[in-house]
């Protein structure tokens, strides 16, 4: 196990790699890893020779009021983990190290990033975008690993890798529940017991929309009414060619909680 911090180290490595004839696969976190983290760093390392985890709590994704300073952290575990679940690399880095200066440019992807989370958290996907874009310079062609937990965030950063033409396969994984059904996040940390237990009326109201399409959001809507605990941002449905997507955000206490799913047509 590595653990490199700096960009020009971690970017030779991995053209060191690749010039081995290793393939290399990417999983970028903010760190505080926990069993999704892991389920991503796992299948990566099944399908690539090399995988690397990044560990950076990006600034840029988060607003004027939202919990960057008290972000959990905890990078020896996260370390511990990383090469527990088969992972070569760790990259670290400094805030001054990733953003030296003031940051002048920002990458902006219109349409996919507006709605939901994104008109909940204004400027959040513009900060996604532009550090996974910079993480994807600085590692090269590989296969990065994202979970479906940020359903919406998978989609914007494909479709920013796709227009910005980066060598990089985007892989989305399934969502990694705990045994109540609650979508697994490093934010759940800060649930207390009570706001623990009304957290499952996320995944309630999941499910209970998808017996329902047809009025899927209003179904969710009453859900989430019910437990008092809980107060919704919003609940969509969205349709692709082969599934709908069910979306939803609460705040369970103070803590903002987003979750999914997915049903085949």
């Amino acid at each position: 196990m590595q653990v490199i911090d700096r960009i020009d180290a971690f970017r030779k490595e991995l053209d060191t790699l690749r010039g081995d004839g290793r393939t290399v696969g990417l999983v970028p976190t903010m760190g505080y890893l926990h069993e999704g983290h892991a389920s991503l760093i796992r299948r990566s390392a099944a399908e690539c020779d090399v995988t690397a985890v990044t560990v950076f709590v990006n600034p840029l994704q988060f607003g004027a009021h939202e919990d960057l300073s008290t972000y959990p952290r905890d990078l020896d575990s996260d370390v511990a983990m990383a090469q527990a679940e088969g992972a070569a690399l760790v990259y670290a880095p400094p805030v001054e190290e990733m953003y030296p200066g003031e940051v002048l440019t920002s990458v902006h992807v219109s349409g996919v990033s507006e709605g939901m989370e994104g008109a909940s958290r204004p400027g959040h996907f513009d900060g996604v975008s532009t550090v996974v874009a910079k993480l994807f310079a600085i590692a090269g062609p590989c296969r990065a690993y994202f979970g479906e937990k940020d359903y919406q965030q998978l989609a914007v950063v494909r479709r920013m890798a796709a227009d910005l033409s980066f060598p990089v396969d985007i892989v989305g994984c399934p969502i990694v529940r705990e045994v109540d059904g609650v979508a697994m996040s490093s934010r759940n940390v800060y649930l207390s017991a009570d706001e623990r237990a009304a957290a499952t009326v996320l995944y309630r109201a999941l499910h209970a929309g998808a017996a329902d399409l047809a009025n899927a959001r209003a179904v969710m809507t009453d859900v989430v009414a019910s437990e008092p605990l809980a107060h919704l941002d919003y609940a969509e449905m969205i349709e692709t060619d082969h599934e709908y997507r069910l979306l939803i955000a609460a705040r369970v206490g103070t803590t903002r909680l987003i979750d999914n799913l997915g049903v085949t047509k």
